[in-house]
């Protein structure tokens, strides 16, 4: 908001310097200057460069016409250099002296680089100069007095540097054509200069962020075309300037944050101030927080202008009243009253601000309900009422602010139930009711907020009733505190679907029952409190593989046995088991585990085992044993043909559910390939590795066929030249695969790339040795199909759509769902018919057949 530019500024600013390149054409010839004189110039401002990663400065060769370098721009009528603009190309290094020899130069703008050093005293030489940006570098040092020489200087941008020092007073003495000056975010110190009156054009003063004491010179007033003035964050005293503003009308931006000045009357008065801006009928923004201002709002605030859209006051010592006729400022879009002694009622008129979006009133002293008249401000995104003394119930009202992000109306003394209408608002980030005397049940349609990303917190308040089942549903939020409330029941192993959580807080409850053991799954978690229950049985084990648990209580429950160890249960204290007597382990200060029980304990599990191993080893002898006499009364021998055995691989179990997030419900948006027998989605599991999800078309009569051939060759197979299969999910009417998702997409799309007008296709980015290479990938991994892998297979399908490449553009085969399994008898080959026979199925693709597949 600080640094905020209406699109007013910007057309005027590239106006401007579009304007005076113009104006150079008209320039005379400088004696003794030429455009050989210009390119030595820029050539010497080259070897000052030490790093130049965009590789702006290419083309700035000897070879080369001066006025073709990159950023420059010539006159025509004299070739010579009048404009070089080099922002945002990452130069490293420093501004060369010999930039004074560019003496036609209008137009410097060397922004938003990393140039440090001081600057040079010999911009002072660029006498038609009329603006200069040097912000946002790392420019050391004052300003130059010498830049006072510069008397055609219109804009001047300094800003996002490590400045120094006062501001040279003969700067705006001098250069009485200024119009626009930013010098915020440096260091500068000292006095505004009171020949800041000398410029009567200047309409843009911007000294945010800076050292600057004294107070506002009044000679500003002359600067009559003034629309943006920003002294934020600085030590400047005084009186608030009620005598300056209300000369200069034109003001849209007054922004005087974080300062030293007070209001009138010994800081008791802010009346006169608020009436010397009634004139400025274009004000915008009025910022002045953190001032310590005391005194009232006036009861005309609602004719400070029909365009007021920013009202910030906070952090003063503002009493009284809201005014109600703030609601007649119907543009008003921010108003932010926090941190106050404002006491009384909250306005019913703030539902005529029908732009509001941001309603900041906490740290106050204001009393009363919460007006149901708020609900109609629909645009309302970030509702702030907290720390207040407001009573009664919260209004159903509330529902209709669906485009809430932010809703605190924690430390009041609200009573009631949370409103069933909350569910309305789905987009709520964080949502805080903590600190009130609410009731009842925390309703079910509390799911409907899927976008609370930052924090649900109930803390503090008398609500009961088991924890709601839908909490299980906030998949994205960060923290949940239910803690100090009369929840009962037991804590619900569906809560781990709240895969972001970093903080869980149920504690001082009357919650029962063990803690689930998946709570190790939890991967984000770093604080778990759920102390002051009724909590019972075992600590799980499996608390330890929670690697970002940072603080652990468990204290003052009915836990028992021995405190596990490794994880966060290796740094935790005593402190996180305290009021557990049943509770042993080697944490300082619990006792520890009895030996003598635990050898015991050991006794009988190891002869319990033994026993069962002793029975089974017997019925497996005599088993054993009779196997063996019927082969031997049988007579026969017979030849054991050893055949080799199929791969086995632990494959993954992924459900349905946790294949539908991860392709987002298999959206459109996600697809990334389709064939005559399904289609291909791109997935992102929980813990971020990417898939490809491969689903079945089951209405396609051959597709269960080519699903089931698939799972036989790809559990087969592996080679580094071969898709292989992380796993699949199989259900009577869903079948999917899950392959390693290939990011640089297929040879096909390698090949004959699309161009972006749709209207042709483009050249392929394929250069000759990865071609090469390609065609090697493939080649290995056929002659791998047909001669080395445990089942000989024939692909049937193999084209440039069937080989895709990974980051390392290796190609891999892939498509196996029309393939052949083939096994040696004698000395031919035949087709073995393992499974669902594809014999039926066309081999190759409907309209193409690649040579060597039949």
């Amino acid at each position: 908001m600080v640094f905020k530019r209406t699109m007013f500024l910007l057309l005027l600013q590239n106006f401007l310097v579009i304007s005076s390149t113009l104006v150079s054409l008209g320039y005379q010839h400088h004696s003794g200057h030429s455009s050989l004189t210009d390119k030595a110039a820029l050539l010497e401002f080259k070897k000052a460069i030490t790093s130049d990663p965009t590789f702006a400065l290419a083309n700035w060769q000897e070879s080369n016409d001066v006025c073709n370098f990159t950023g420059v721009v010539c006159n025509t009528r004299h070739h010579r250099v009048a404009n070089l603009t080099l922002n945002r190309t990452g130069l490293v290094g420093y501004i060369s002296p010999f930039i004074s020899n560019l003496t036609e130069l209008l137009c410097l703008q060397l922004a938003e680089n990393n140039f440090s050093s001081t600057i040079p005293l010999e911009i002072s030489s660029l006498r038609r100069l009329r603006f200069l940006k040097l912000h946002d570098n790392n420019m050391q040092g004052s300003i130059p007095e010498s830049l006072s020489l510069l008397h055609d200087l219109e804009l001047l941008h300094l800003f996002g540097n490590n400045l120094t020092g006062p501001i040279p007073a003969s700067l705006f003495s001098n250069c009485s054509m200024l119009q626009n000056v930013d010098l915020s975010g440096n260091r500068l110190t000292g006095k505004i200069p009171p020949e800041i009156g000398n410029c009567p054009y200047l309409w843009t003063l911007n000294l945010y962020n800076n050292q600057f004491t004294g107070q506002i010179p009044f000679s500003l007033t002359n600067a009559s075309y003034m629309f943006n003035l920003d002294f934020e964050y600085n030590h400047i005293s005084g009186e608030l300037p009620s005598d300056i503003v209300v000369k200069l009308y034109r003001l849209v931006y007054l922004h005087i944050s974080y300062n030293d000045m007070v209001s009138h009357d010994a800081n008791t008065n802010l009346d006169p101030f608020f009436a010397s801006l009634e004139n400025c009928s274009s004000l915008e923004e009025l910022e002045m927080e953190g001032m310590s201002l005391g005194g009232k709002l006036p009861i005309f605030m609602g004719q400070l202008g029909v365009n007021l859209t920013n009202l910030v006051l906070n952090g003063n010592q503002i009493s009284g009243s809201i005014p109600p006729s703030l609601g007649n400022l119907s543009k008003l879009t921010n108003l932010n009253l926090s941190s106050n002694q404002l006491s009384g009622t909250i306005p019913r008129e703030f539902s005529g601000s029908s732009n509001l979006q941001q309603l900041i009133l906490s740290h106050n002293l204001l009393n009363g309900s919460i007006p149901k008249e708020l609900g109609n401000i629909g645009g309302l995104g970030h509702l702030d009422l907290s720390h207040n003394s407001l009573s009664g119930n919260i209004p159903e009202s509330i529902g209709n602010l669906v485009q809430l992000n932010f809703l605190f109306l924690n430390n009041n003394n609200l009573s009631g139930a949370v409103p069933r209408s909350l569910g309305r608002c789905i987009d709520l980030n964080k949502l805080d009711f903590s600190y009130n005397r609410l009731t009842g049940s925390i309703p079910p349609e509390i799911s409907s907020l899927l976008e609370i990303r930052i924090f649900l917190n109930l803390s503090h308040n008398l609500l009961e009733g088991p924890l709601p089942i839908e909490l299980s549903k906030l998949q994205n939020v960060q923290e949940i505190d239910l803690s100090s409330n009369k929840f009962n029941g037991s804590i619900f192993d569906p809560i781990l679907n709240c895969i972001a959580l970093r903080l869980l807080n149920f504690s001082d409850n009357a919650l029962q029952g063990p803690l689930p053991d998946s709570l190790g799954d939890f991967k984000n978690l770093e604080v778990f409190d759920v102390s002051g229950n009724q909590l019972s049985g075992k600590i799980p084990t499996t608390l330890n593989r929670t690697r970002t648990l940072t603080f652990l209580n468990l204290s003052y429950n009915n836990f028992d046995g021995q405190i596990p160890s490794g994880g966060i249960f290796d740094s935790v204290t005593n402190l996180s088991f305290l009021g557990n007597p049943h509770l042993c382990g080697s944490v300082p200060g619990i006792p520890t585990c009895h030996k003598k029980r635990n050898w015991l304990r050991f006794v009988i599990i190891f002869s319990v085992v033994i026993s069962i191993s002793a029975f089974l080893s017997t019925i497996g002898c005599v088993i054993g044993c009779r196997y063996i006499k019927r082969i031997l009364s049988s007579g026969r021998s017979e030849t054991v043909r050893k055949s080799t055995p199929d791969l086995m691989h632990n494959f993954p179990r992924m459900t349905y559910r946790e294949l539908s997030e991860a392709t987002g419900g298999f959206d459109d948006q996600r697809l990334i390939g389709s064939g005559s027998y399904g289609r291909v989605f791109k997935g992102v599991l929980s813990d971020g590795t990417a898939i490809a999800v491969k689903v079945l078309q089951l209405q396609t009569g051959n597709s269960t066929k080519s699903f089931n051939r698939e799972c036989q060759v790809l559990k087969r197979i592996r080679h580094r030249n071969l898709i292989r299969i992380i796993t699949a999910c199989s259900l009577p009417d869903f079948k999917a695969l899950v392959l390693p998702y290939m990011a640089n997409g297929s040879l096909d799309s390698r090949l004959y790339p699309h161009s972006e007008t749709g209207l042709g296709s483009g050249s392929s980015d394929l250069s000759l040795i990865q071609r090469v290479n390609i065609c090697s990938d493939i080649a290995e991994g056929m002659a791998y199909l047909h001669h080395h892998s445990p089942v000989r297979v024939i692909h049937c399908d193999l084209k440039p759509s069937n080989v895709l490449l990974n980051d390392e553009m290796t190609a891999l085969v892939s498509d196996f769902g029309i393939s052949r399994l083939v096994s040696t008898v004698g000395n031919a080959g035949a087709v073995e018919h393992m499974g669902n026979s594809t014999a039926n199925m066309l081999c190759g693709s409907i309209g193409y057949i690649a040579p060597g597949t039949t």
